[in-house]
């Protein structure tokens, strides 16, 4: 791959994801085989004004070896020096950036039990720190390939060639393999903020979804939220572009209001696990059932993580011709196959899409119904033939995709 598109892109994710600004701390998350990419990356976080930039290592095979040798005990411990950084870092509030990388199934054979047990005794210690920061920085997801995951994708080539063809579809699909992806950027934040703009002036109250695979499924919406897309903004008005690549405009449904069953049509990348063809059924919001040909026991443990994790937390809009999906691509990762088609996701709401976020508690957007949770997994559900129907607070039925795409009142 070109070192220009490589740099291109780096500048694309310190400038635009997240839009650093001069003086600000940066945070950079990586697996431990990404450091020539991220050596590159932390160069452009500097040069967009970064005062200094910090590198978290992880790694998969650590991960795993833990998992086989810790007790579940030991696995959840949160030292005091890691309680410490995070209360740190809730005060100082730095860009945080993560870089994907890891192998789909990197953690297969890993102890589940043990694992699951022990991100959720570690959530109750950290989550009130993430709270804490909820809409006060910036931050950016964005991906580079690894061999483990090219090889995922491209099963049949050779490891260079893989990770050469999943760089192609990186940059081409995080729009970064143009001569200014910042100027493009620009014009792709101003397009999908007009489709949100058609969106909200509708005043959708519910949306209906249906498709032939047996999805059939009511949600409701919260009255004063509205669908948001690419940039999004802090508490204090800095901009930054949380996902590349994006292609979605999406809302936060109302917590207890979900009817139905929804049938996912791409495979969940979950901890290093992939869980395939699943269905979820929900009453009174809660999701009270569900099933998979691969790794059903994964997606149970996921919907007991807590509380919340059984309740949406978000509804979001991909037409079904989107540039990801037109690869012809099953990425096996979330960033870019949730940016394919239409999806929802499980667990924590995003309450930044509250009109008056900014000046509003925690326990006002509960009180809406944003739903909290320690985790948030998106599934993909866009069928090539989903039919999503919206009813406005006048009672109105309005197509909003048609056939796995936008209707006609909206394209």
């Amino acid at each position: 791959m070109k070192k220009s598109l490589i740099r291109n892109y780096a500048k694309l994710i310190a400038r635009v994801g997240g839009n650093i600004q001069k003086g600000q701390r940066v945070v950079l998350y990586a697996q431990t085989d990404q450091g020539e990419f991220i050596r590159i990356l932390a160069e452009e976080c500097y040069r967009a004004g970064a005062e200094r930039v910090t590198v978290e290592w992880q790694s998969q095979e650590l991960e795993k070896l833990a998992a086989k040798f810790e007790t579940a005990h030991e696995l959840s411990i949160v030292s005091s020096w890691e309680e410490k950084k995070l209360a740190h870092r809730a005060e100082s509030l730095p860009v945080q950036i993560k870089i994907l990388s890891a192998d789909p199934d990197g953690m297969r054979g890993a102890d589940r039990e043990k694992l699951t047990h022990a991100a959720m005794a570690r959530a109750v210690i950290t989550k009130p720190y993430t709270d804490a920061m909820t809409n006060k920085y910036q931050w950016c997801v964005a991906a580079v390939p690894s061999v483990g995951w090219a090889k995922k994708v491209f099963p049949k080539e050779r490891a260079n060639t893989a990770v050469e063809r999943l760089w192609e579809l990186i940059l081409q699909t995080s729009r970064a393999d143009g001569k200014d992806p910042l100027t493009d950027w620009m014009w792709h934040n101003r397009a999908l903020r007009e489709k949100c703009d058609k969106i909200n002036a509708l005043e959708l109250m519910r949306l209906e979804y249906k498709s032939a695979n047996g999805t059939n499924l009511k949600v409701g919406l919260i009255d004063g939220a509205q669908f948001i897309a690419g940039k999004k903004s802090t508490t204090d008005g800095k901009y930054f572009n949380p996902n590349i690549p994006t292609e979605e405009c999406f809302t936060t449904p109302k917590k207890g209001e979900a009817e139905g069953i929804v049938y996912a049509v791409k495979p969940l990348s979950y901890g290093g696990e992939l869980i395939e063809d699943f269905w979820i059924r929900f009453e009174g919001g809660k999701a009270v059932s569900c099933g998979a040909k691969k790794n059903a026991a994964l997606l149970e443990k996921i919907l007991a993580m807590d509380e919340g994790a059984a309740y949406l937390g978000e509804c979001s809009f991909v037409p079904y011709d989107s540039p990801v999906n037109q690869t012809g691509v099953l990425f096996y990762n979330t960033l870019f196959d949730e940016n394919a088609c239409c999806h929802l996701a499980l667990g924590k709401g995003y309450s930044n899409t509250v009109i008056g976020f900014e000046t509003m508690q925690l326990s006002d957007f509960a009180k809406m119904g944003v739903n909290d949770s320690s985790v948030h997994v998106d599934f993909m559900i866009g069928s090539e033939d989903l039919n999503i129907t919206g009813i406005t607070k006048r009672g109105e039925r309005v197509p909003i995709f048609q056939n796995g795409t936008w209707s006609r009142e909206l394209s």
